[in-house]
C-alpha cells in the first residue's frame, strides 16, 4: 500500500485508511502472531530477542536485525540491574501501545499532537514470587497518566480520544481481561 497523503503526527493517514479498507475487505489481514525469545545468561539476567512475526499467514522478515533486550532485576530482587525487570517491560508495553494508538487515531481525526507522554506505574507484592504466602504474584494495580498538547483540539476531544485509545489498546485489553496462556517445557 502506498500513499501520497502528508503524514500527521508522523502517521501516514492515507496508508492508515488504506489499511483499514484492506482489512474490511479481507479480515485475514488483521491476523498477527508476534514472538519473543529469551535466553538466560546468569542470575536474574536474560537476553531477549524480537525479530520475525507472522502477518496474514506469512512470515514478515522486514526487520534488518533482531531487537535485543536485556532483562534483569534490581539488587533488591537478587539482580544486577543489567536491564529492566519483566514487570517494568510490561508497563512500558502499555505506555508504547497507548502512545501509538493515540498518535494514529489523532492523525485520523486531524488532531495535531505537539507533545505526548505517558507515565505508567504498577504495584506488585513479590511474596508469591519468593514462594511465600501472600497476594497474587501479578500486578495488583496499574495507574497510567498521560500528558498531551494539541494546538487544534479541545480538552474534551482529547479526553474522548484517550477513552477510545484505552478501549482499543491490545496491551490494555490483555491486562484487563484473562488471556489463555499455554506453557510447555522441553527438557534438552
Amino acid at each position: 500500500m502506498t500513499s501520497t497523503t502528508t503524514p500527521d503526527n508522523g502517521v501516514d493517514v492515507g496508508r492508515l485508511v488504506e489499511t483499514i479498507e484492506a482489512v474490511k475487505d479481507d479480515p485475514n489481514l488483521a491476523a498477527f502472531t508476534f514472538r519473543a525469545k529469551s535466553s538466560w545468561e546468569h542470575g536474574m539476567h536474560n537476553v531477549g530477542e524480537i525479530s520475525t512475526f507472522t502477518h496474514a499467514d506469512s512470515t514478515d522478515e522486514s526487520r534488518v536485525a533482531p531487537y535485543v533486550l536485556h532483562g534483569d532485576e534490581p539488587p533488591a530482587l537478587l539482580g544486577t540491574n543489567k536491564g529492566p525487570n519483566a514487570v517494568e517491560l510490561l508497563l512500558q508495553s502499555l505506555a508504547f501501545c497507548y502512545a501509538a494508538g493515540y498518535a494514529a487515531n489523532a492523525a485520523a481525526q486531524g488532531i495535531q499532537i505537539t507533545r505526548m507522554e505517558y507515565e505508567i506505574e504498577g504495584d506488585v507484592d513479590v511474596r508469591a514470587f519468593l514462594g511465600l504466602e501472600g497476594a497474587r504474584p501479578g500486578l495488583t494495580g496499574i495507574r497510567a497518566k498521560g500528558r498531551i498538547s494539541s494546538p487544534n483540539a479541545t480538552p474534551e476531544q482529547l479526553a474522548e480520544l484517550c477513552s477510545y485509545v484505552q478501549d482499543t489498546s491490545p496491551v490494555r485489553d490483555c491486562l484487563a481481561n484473562p488471556v489463555p496462556v499455554e506453557t510447555t517445557l522441553e527438557v534438552v
